[in-house]
């Protein structure tokens, strides 16, 4: 009412000073989609600085114009192929079948590479993608310092684990010796599954060392 009791007359908008509202143009939008195709952990302040424009707007053409949203990567250790899931429930499958306490008399074993890494946020990790992209996956990713973990264990759980020494190749004679360390730890946490003859138990590990390998 101030203006207007000045004399100004016009009820349009003058001009203002920032962004113009021409801002979401086709050449804008298809500028944004191919920076974030190129890196969708790009934030939103990253692009508006990129293609010179607000990130309001940015965020505007990114959810309006291209339908994407930004989601948390899933940290997965490793990713299977499909064949090798198929085959793991193939095996369970399998030992689910038997009629026999296979289960509760079997005692496996795995290793894995511990590495040393720098965790990332979820900030860090999130990406962007539309509603019809799968949700994207992050593998750890490692550096050169890292350890050979390695653990047995049976349905009951963890029955022993050491981690490897630095240089040592995983190989028949020291599966051997993590075999006879194993069996220590048999005699303490399972002995209902050891054999009558001690001896007879670790030469059914040698065996099984051997086929392995």
């Amino acid at each position: 009412m101030k203006r207007f009791s000045e004399g100004r007359e016009s009820v349009t908008d003058e001009e203002t000073s920032g962004w113009t509202a021409t801002s979401r143009t086709k050449e804008n939008i298809a500028k944004v989609g191919q920076i974030v195709r190129e890196n969708r952990r790009l934030t939103v302040r990253s692009i508006a600085q990129q293609v010179t424009i607000d990130r309001e707007r940015v965020r505007k053409i990114l959810t309006d114009d291209l339908d994407m949203r930004k989601v948390c990567a899933k940290i997965v250790p490793k990713e299977l192929t499909e064949e090798r899931k198929q085959r793991r429930v193939t095996i369970c499958q399998d030992l689910l079948e038997r009629q026999d306490d296979i289960l509760g008399r079997v005692i496996t074993v795995d290793e894995i590479w511990v590495y040393q890494y720098d965790p990332e946020t979820k900030q860090q990790i999130a990406q962007w993608k539309t509603a019809n992209s799968p949700r994207p996956k992050s593998s750890v990713s490692s550096n050169e310092e890292s350890k050979q973990f390695c653990w047995l264990f049976d349905i009951r759980g963890i029955t022993h684990y050491e981690f490897l020494p630095t240089g040592q190749t995983v190989n028949q004679v020291y599966y051997l010796e993590i075999m006879e360390r194993l069996l220590e730890k048999v005699r303490r946490k399972r002995p209902e599954i050891l054999p009558t003859t001690h001896g007879s138990c670790i030469t059914t590990m040698h065996i099984l060392t051997r086929h392995s390998l």
